[in-house]
């Protein structure tokens, strides 16, 4: 397997998570968000979209390309089932999409590079205000969500997609300036997720194409 991703791109680290907790080898090719990389055709023959991450596979002898972070796990989780990062009862994986979701489609989105540019040059805007009101917003609501679920995890006492996608959050809301120091539960939950080897492997400073 290929993973087409960028060492800061919290969907790129969330997929990163999930391949290092299955143990599943890959290979990481660098796409670089800050020179454009993701615009050129090259990568757009791969996600018409122009983002990142994309997966490449080999499927009965055919190359399978696939993006969105979500779409990757589900099928890493079905094609790889064991190491799982969704929990066996129906409760507990609803309540791990439901956390995982609130990331993906409540907050990520509205910090995204092309996102930030917009408010930026079109908008005239104040992009770091932006970015740290609906981080906040939306940090603020995950932990009145978690303290109804987490255990030594967000769900319980298993590492899951929802400790996968709440990692890379955090990281992102500090790099916006966005203060995590109200949210108790899940600070303690990502201090028990750093201690993991496969956190530490999938972490942005690890990476080949880590910068300063």
């Amino acid at each position: 397997m290929k993973l087409y991703n960028y060492w800061r791109s919290s969907s790129s680290y969330r997929v990163r998570l999930a391949l290092h907790h299955k143990q599943l080898p890959f290979e990481y090719v660098p796409v670089s968000l800050i020179k454009g990389e993701q615009h050129q055709p090259a990568h757009r023959s791969r996600s018409a979209s122009g983002t990142v991450p994309v997966l490449e596979d080999v499927v009965d002898g055919k190359v399978l390309l696939l993006t969105q972070s979500v779409a990757i796990f589900e099928y890493l989780e079905e094609r790889f089932p064991a190491r799982p990062l969704l929990p066996k009862g129906a409760v507990q994986r609803s309540q791990v999409r439901a956390l995982a979701e609130l990331i993906n489609s409540g907050i990520q989105p509205l910090q995204n590079l092309a996102v930030l540019n917009y408010v930026k040059d079109t908008l005239k805007a104040d992009q770091a205000a932006w970015a740290k009101h609906w981080i906040g917003l939306g940090l603020a609501a995950l932990e009145q969500q978690a303290t109804q679920t987490a255990g030594q995890f967000l769900v319980g006492d298993e590492f899951s997609w929802a400790d996968c996608c709440l990692v890379p959050q955090l990281f992102a809301a500090r790099r916006f300036g966005a203060d995590p120091s109200s949210c108790p539960t899940l600070l303690a939950v990502e201090a028990r997720c750093l201690t993991l080897d496969a956190v530490k492997n999938a972490a942005p400073e690890a990476q080949p194409d880590a910068q300063p």
